[in-house]
Parts: C-alpha cells; sequence; structure tokens
C-alpha cells in the first residue's frame, strides 16, 4: 500500500513551483513561435503555437510530473486570473458591434445545446448494440444516471453536473467515471477548437460565410488601439492592474454576499445557477468591463490592458491542459466511446445548422464551448480568435448557465427511457 501511495505521488506537488513551470512553458512557446529559425518556422506553420499552450502542460499531467487533481493551480487561474482577465478584455469593447454580430451566435448556441440534448440518447443507443448490458440498468449505478450528470456539465457547467447528479440519484462509482469521460472528450475537442481558432480564416472563406459583423467589431478595437496607442510606463500596468485586481477582488466580495443570500431566500434558484460562486463573479466582472467601456478608463487599452488580459488568460489556457490526461482513455474504453458518439452528434449539428444560415467558424466554436465548457473556458476559445471577441463568449456562457439544469434535465428523462 505503501509502494501505491508512493507510485501515484506525482513528482511536483508545490502549486509555486507548477506555476512556475507552466509560464516557463508558455515562454518557451511564444519565443520559438516567434523565432526565425526555420525548424521552429516549418513546425508553427502546421502545429498553431496557442495548441501547444494547452497540449505541453498535458503531458505533465499524462506522464505523472504534475496531478491535476492534488494542485490548485487552476483554481487560482479560475478564481481569479479569468476575472482579472474578463475586465481587462471587456473594458474596450463596443456594445453596439456586439449586438451588429446579429443572430447567428445565439441560434449556433442553441444548435449547440440541442446537439447534447439528443446526443447523450443516440450515443447511448448506439453503444447498447456492442455492449448491451449497459441498457436495462435502473439502480443507482446505471449508465444512463451518470450521462445525465453528465448533460449537465455540457449545459452549463460543473454546477449543473452536481445539480443533475442529486435528480437522478447517480452513485459515486458512475459519477466518477463520467467524470473521467467529461476531461478526456471535453479536452479533446478543446483542442480541436484551438486549432480551428487558428486557421479561421482560411476554413470561413472556404464555407463562404458573412464575417462582416466580426470583422467590424474586430476593426474597431483595432482602429481604437492603433489610434491611442502610446508607450505604456509603470504607472499605466498599475492602473491595470487595479482595475483587474479590483474588479476581481469585489467580484469576489460581491458573490461572497449574494450566495448565501439567494440560498437562503430564493432556493428554488438554484436551478438557474444563481447559488453557484463562479456564476457571480463572472456576471458581476463583465458588467465591470462593459461599465468601464463608457468611461475614460477605457482609455488603458492603448497602454495594452487587452495584452496583459491576453498573458492571464493563457495561463489559464495552459491549467486547463493540465486536467488532459491521454492514458485515461484506456480506463473506461466503452464510456469513452459513448462520450466521443456524443460529441461528435454535438458537432455533426454544429456544422449541419452553420452551414444552413452560413455562420462563421466563431459561432460554431464558442456556442459549442458556452454549452461544453461554460464560462471558464467559452472566453478561451472566443479570445483566440481575438481578444475584442472574449465578451461574446461570456454572454453565451452565462446564458448556458441559465439553460444547463433545464435541458440537462430533458435530456436526463430521455436516456431513463432508453436506458432502463
Amino acid at each position: 500500500m505503501q509502494e501505491q501511495i508512493i507510485n501515484n505521488t506525482p513528482l511536483l506537488t508545490n502549486d509555486a513551483t507548477v506555476l512556475g513551470l507552466l509560464a516557463i512553458i508558455l515562454g518557451l512557446v511564444f519565443y520559438t513561435s516567434n523565432s526565425s529559425h526555420p525548424a521552429f518556422k516549418k513546425f508553427y506553420k502546421y502545429v498553431p503555437a496557442l495548441l501547444m499552450c494547452y497540449l505541453l502542460p498535458s503531458l505533465l499531467n499524462t506522464f505523472g510530473i504534475v496531478s491535476a487533481e492534488l494542485t490548485q493551480v487552476d483554481e487560482v487561474a479560475k478564481y481569479y486570473l479569468l476575472p482579472a482577465c474578463l475586465v481587462l478584455l471587456t473594458l474596450s469593447i463596443d456594445l453596439k458591434a456586439i449586438r451588429g454580430l446579429g443572430n447567428k451566435a445565439i441560434i449556433m448556441f442553441l444548435t449547440g445545446t440541442v446537439g447534447v440534448v439528443i446526443g447523450g440518447p443516440i450515443a447511448l443507443l448506439a453503444i447498447s448494440g456492442i455492449w448491451p448490458e449497459l441498457l436495462g440498468v435502473s439502480g443507482p449505478d446505471a449508465v444512463w444516471r451518470g450521462m445525465a450528470a453528465l448533460a449537465g456539465s455540457w449545459i452549463g457547467g460543473g454546477a449543473n453536473m452536481m445539480a443533475m447528479k442529486d435528480i437522478f440519484e447517480a452513485d459515486g462509482k458512475i459519477f466518477t467515471i463520467m467524470v473521467t469521460v467529461d476531461i478526456v472528450v471535453a479536452n479533446l475537442w478543446m483542442a480541436v477548437l484551438l486549432y480551428i481558432a487558428a486557421n479561421h480564416k482560411r476554413i470561413d472563406a472556404k464555407s463562404g460565410a458573412d464575417t462582416s459583423g466580426i470583422d467590424q467589431l474586430i476593426k474597431k478595437v483595432e482602429e481604437y488601439e492603433r489610434s491611442n496607442k502610446r508607450i505604456p510606463e509603470l504607472k499605466d500596468f498599475m492602473l491595470i492592474l487595479a482595475v483587474a485586481l479590483g474588479g476581481m477582488g469585489f467580484a469576489h466580495f460581491a458573490a461572497d454576499l449574494l450566495v448565501p443570500f439567494f440560498k437562503l431566500n430564493f432556493p428554488g434558484l438554484k436551478e438557474f445557477s444563481l447559488h453557484s460562486k463562479l456564476f457571480w463573479i463572472i456576471v458581476i466582472v463583465t458588467t465591470i468591463g462593459l461599465s468601464l467601456s463608457f468611461t475614460k478608463v477605457r482609455n488603458l487599452e492603448s497602454a495594452g490592458a487587452s495584452k496583459v488580459g491576453s498573458a492571464f488568460l493563457y495561463v489559464l489556457i495552459a491549467t486547463i491542459g493540465l486536467h488532459m490526461d491521454i492514458s485515461q482513455i484506456v480506463e473506461a474504453p466503452k464510456y469513452i466511446v459513448i462520450g466521443i458518439i456524443w460529441m461528435l452528434v454535438h458537432v455533426a449539428l454544429l456544422f449541419a445548422v452553420g452551414r444552413m444560415i452560413k455562420a462563421p467558424i466563431f459561432y460554431l466554436a464558442v456556442g459549442s464551448k458556452a454549452n461544453i465548457g461554460g464560462a471558464a473556458s467559452a472566453p478561451v476559445i472566443a479570445s483566440a480568435f481575438h481578444p475584442s471577441l472574449a465578451p461574446v463568449g461570456v454572454l453565451l456562457a452565462v446564458l448556458g448557465y441559465a439553460l444547463g439544469t433545464y435541458m440537462a434535465f430533458l435530456c436526463g428523462q430521455l436516456l431513463r427511457i432508453i436506458g432502463s
């Protein structure tokens, strides 16, 4: 037993060391991706630098150098760096331009939701032809119960997943298996989306999608940055940090008051994720950033506010990558296959609808991650296309929180009919 504990202990357990190692990896990726060396130029011609920022940290987890279960670095990034990043990425946004993006973003988001709702039952039916023992089980260890919990994660986030676990009474074993499926399949799709983001112009040109609204939004932000650009001073960086960390701190303070208030006085609103601290933090920092976009604080963009925010974001991407462990695929193959089929239905429906309405690939990517990943990853994908698009990811992710419980419950009922 002692030997097993030793073998399962990661090489690095100090979170400060892990954070430092992630920073070194990010630095190396940025250095090599901007190098003029022929070998690096050829490599990054086919492999996007952003994807490497995600995949290299996953090797730390896969080979036991860092344990994603033990480290708290990802929690620090999610609860501290992400809120600070969102303040900086939204303070220069043009709300009129966002409204000008039209309804295609909402259509693709809802399409992604429907893809998850029908994808689960389809995956369960498909896999039952190979493993029929997965059907006809009604106990707490039934596969359909675990899949119902997974539907909560894939339409909203972790809070919705826990809600579905309790509603459908999934036991600890099947729930743990589905958490593994969530980590493996969702992170594989994340890697694909990062690759898509790096090649979105070529994809949109081939599909003939209308990207004028997105291009106009990006153009406005870039024109504002160019016309007000200046060499930043120490004062500017201190003000940027004050706004970013101050907004983050206020959001935590407000969330600590709002969550207990809603739990005590409005227990029924748990279904809308109003009992989730991260939900309130995301909503509050986004509101702060958008409010500041109407003030002189917006001038901090000319000093590099969005670049500082993007630096925070890359740290978040690296910490998300820590949860990727390819070796987990062999531990529960049949369940991983279920997850892959489920995801393929979700993706196929998105591509089909996207092609019909000629939606830019950006809407597909963000509409998907606003469901599968929520507020922690939707702005990451949006920013991978351009930092000024981060608010679109945030707004759709908040919508995902609201719909998550209801749509996952519907998916769970369909799974119950098929699986029990």
